[in-house]
């Protein structure tokens, strides 16, 4: 441990050793990051953000705004000299930055579990070694892939893995950087297109459904985990979560939640991790659990925990960061997420304003709409979750919701 490090337990307001207001930082300005800054600020902390985008949406709302690349070596140095701890918000941010930081301020998470994160099949190895350290019974292992990093890969493909989907190992996300792959004939053109770079193959498995499971771990190896979320996606895109009690089998959730902690403590984790799943159905008939990927950072897919627990994973972020004590959250409402895209303000074929009037005279609607200026096709432009006593009753004020809006998936 560096010996300048500032105190691993950062309380707020003025409780730093030279009487200022303690400063929380952020790599990257957009939604998670705004929803980080407005929980710090919340628990009375001041809050400084590095993004090159002079409207980012953190970085409006922030007390400071370092308006410079990630990489830069003077913003990193003014962010270290105003901050006394430091997150992200996105898991392409340089590592190297992270270790930069790192050597004067608690970084969470830490570079090499970020870097982890960043290469499908560094991360895929990981999950690998994880699952052999768990007992069967527990064990959930990665799903069956092949690395694909140069040509001389190719001959030694198993044709068993197709049909599949191929990836590129680095800065692929919401489906981007990935296309599916019918037969291993079709490998070497699908290659091509992606222009050859290292790449993970991926063989595509029948899924039931797909699932997460968001863990928040302190320094201290304490371990907390918000409720098995259960996910739809659509292009590659998270487009609903519903969270309730028994919104899957009881032993698969309970592996779940065990896998990702595995995962989490084996990295030596320090802050919010999101691991994802699938559902496969197996012989007989039997459903088990593959891992997909991670995001070391909060995740869309826990959004609806800001109204729905009573602790957020933004909450479980900031005091993972600050080495504030972790509670387990609990779930006080049955909740239904659904992720707004630029398509609602397009899809009558021209731009328009969706009628949030109509959205919110619904009960138990949450409306979050992340302050960009421009509203595109695919692009995260907010959320909305919907609270019930049950939840049949969220689901049918979610459709509603869909219908008023025009979202038809």
């Amino acid at each position: 441990m560096n010996q300048n490090l500032k105190p691993a337990v950062l309380l707020p307001a003025f409780a730093a050793t030279d009487d200022r207001p303690v400063t929380l930082g952020v790599l990257g300005g957009g939604q998670l990051g705004l929803m980080f800054v407005h929980v710090a600020q919340q628990m009375g902390y001041r809050t400084a953000v590095l993004d090159p985008d002079p409207n980012s949406p953190a970085g409006l709302v922030s007390h400071h705004h370092l308006l410079a690349n990630y990489d830069d070596v003077q913003a990193l140095a003014s962010m270290a000299r105003l901050c006394d701890a430091v997150t992200t918000e996105f898991e392409n941010v340089p590592a190297e930055s992270l270790r930069i930081l790192a050597k004067s301020n608690p970084v969470a998470p830490q570079a090499d579990a970020v870097a982890v994160a960043q290469d499908r099949l560094i991360e895929k190895a990981h999950f690998q070694a994880s699952a052999l350290r768990m007992s069967d019974a527990e064990a959930v292992g990665p799903v069956p892939y092949a690395a694909l990093v140069q040509a001389e890969d190719l001959p030694g493909i198993d044709p068993g893995l197709f049909p599949a989907i191929l990836k590129t190992a680095r800065m692929g996300y919401d489906g981007k950087g990935q296309i599916q792959v019918a037969d291993i004939a079709s490998l070497p053109a699908a290659w091509a297109s992606l222009n050859q770079v290292p790449c993970v193959i991926e063989k595509r498995l029948s899924l039931v459904a797909e699932c997460s499971v968001v863990v928040a771990r302190g320094r201290d190896g304490t371990v907390v985990n918000l409720p098995l979320q259960l996910n739809t996606h659509v292009g590659g895109i998270l487009a609903r979560t519903e969270v309730f009690e028994g919104n899957l089998d009881a032993g698969l959730t309970a592996r779940a939640i065990q896998a990702a902690t595995a995962i989490a403590t084996d990295l030596g984790y320090i802050g919010v991790l999101c691991v994802e799943f699938f559902v496969v159905k197996g012989a007989n008939d039997t459903l088990s659990l593959v891992v997909n990927e991670m995001a070391p950072r909060p995740h869309n897919s826990g959004h609806y925990s800001i109204e729905a627990c009573d602790l957020s994973q933004f909450e479980l972020q900031v005091r993972a960061m600050t080495g504030l004590p972790l509670t387990p959250p609990r779930l006080h409402s049955p909740a239904v997420m659904l992720n707004l895209l630029g398509d609602i303000w397009l899809n009558t074929g021209e731009l328009r304003t969706p009628a949030w009037d109509q959205v919110l005279a619904l009960p138990g609607t949450h409306l979050h709409l992340y302050g960009k200026l421009e509203a595109r096709a695919g692009r995260k432009m907010g959320h909305l979750t919907v609270t019930a006593d049950t939840i049949e009753g969220a689901r049918e004020v979610a459709e509603e919701v869909q219908a008023v809006l025009g979202i038809w998936h």
